[in-house]
């Protein structure tokens, strides 16, 4: 299929609706389209919803019901009583999931998404299958996240500390940051979304889950999920290095990888048809 070329900076549109959870977070949340598969799409650390500006409407555009979620601290969704965590956000996915009864589901998760997917699959098993029959996971990781990784090593300290956000708001340092994200020969267009969306956060109250992606790690437990999985990787993604998708492929009992030539992390961006045809492969 031929997509029209879509702006970056486009918000998505559709069904807007705010999901009360127990805590009382208000996640907020949208659809588009009315196919009958319905893909649920969770995206990454500082971002929102609106990094799938380029997929979803294609793949509304290849005959599917989209559901999309700002996470809670992120975007236009707030933060309850249980704070901010990997045990409360797989609670959010199953609140999603349950809220539009999806069935048959494939579960799309971009970095932070994708180790929440994993959390959520594992917490709750009997989500697989049935509301959920297929993963798939883009520039992810199940935990561990500054193993032999010198990047986000670096990274991950300065935004702690606030340093990473003064330093970003400089036009030198903050596309420093965006290259140090992306692949080869970086997109100009794709670096400003990536610094709008990340500058647009309240990261101090993100810090617990940022925590958590290196102080947790799932591997061994990732024999457990038993519906078929799909791993894309960017192999040049330095904040979720290939080797992490190598050890899903290997540690998923239903699992295929699939190494995007020359991409780093922000695949949503950099990689949309290789997204939109591991979602649509039958």
């Amino acid at each position: 299929m031929v997509y029209p070329p879509l702006s970056l900076s486009q918000k998505i549109k559709g069904t807007e609706v705010l999901i009360n959870t127990t805590d009382g977070t208000k996640l907020y949340t949208l659809t588009m389209g009315d196919g009958e598969k319905t893909v649920v799409l969770a995206h990454g650390y500082g971002f929102t919803m609106d990094e799938w500006n380029v997929v979803a409407p294609r793949l509304v555009a290849s005959g599917c019901r989209v559901i999309l979620f700002d996470q809670r601290g992120h975007g236009r969704s707030t933060i309850g009583s249980g704070g901010i965590g990997s045990a409360v956000m797989a609670a959010d996915y199953r609140a999603v999931l349950e809220h539009y009864d999806v069935r048959r589901a494939t579960l799309v998760g971009h970095s932070m998404g994708g180790f929440l997917a994993i959390k959520t699959l594992l917490t709750y098993s009997e989500l697989m299958p049935g509301r959920v029959d297929r993963l798939v996971l883009v520039a992810s990781f199940a935990g561990d996240i500054n193993k032999k990784n010198f990047q986000n090593r670096l990274q991950i300290p300065l935004l702690r500390s606030g340093i990473l956000m003064r330093l970003i708001k400089i036009r030198f340092t903050g596309n420093a940051f965006a290259r140090s994200l992306m692949g080869e020969n970086p997109d100009p267009e794709v670096m400003r979304a990536v610094l709008a969306l990340f500058k647009a956060q309240n990261h101090r109250a993100l810090l617990p889950i940022l925590a958590a992606f290196g102080k947790e790690s799932y591997y061994d437990q990732l024999h457990h999920i038993s519906i078929p999985c799909s791993i894309l990787t960017g192999s040049k993604d330095k904040t979720a290095p290939p080797f992490h998708a190598e050890d899903l492929a290997r540690l998923i009992p239903n699992a295929r990888k699939i190494t995007v030539p020359g991409k780093g992390h922000p695949l949503n961006w950099e990689a949309p048809e290789a997204i939109c045809e591991a979602v649509l492969l039958k």
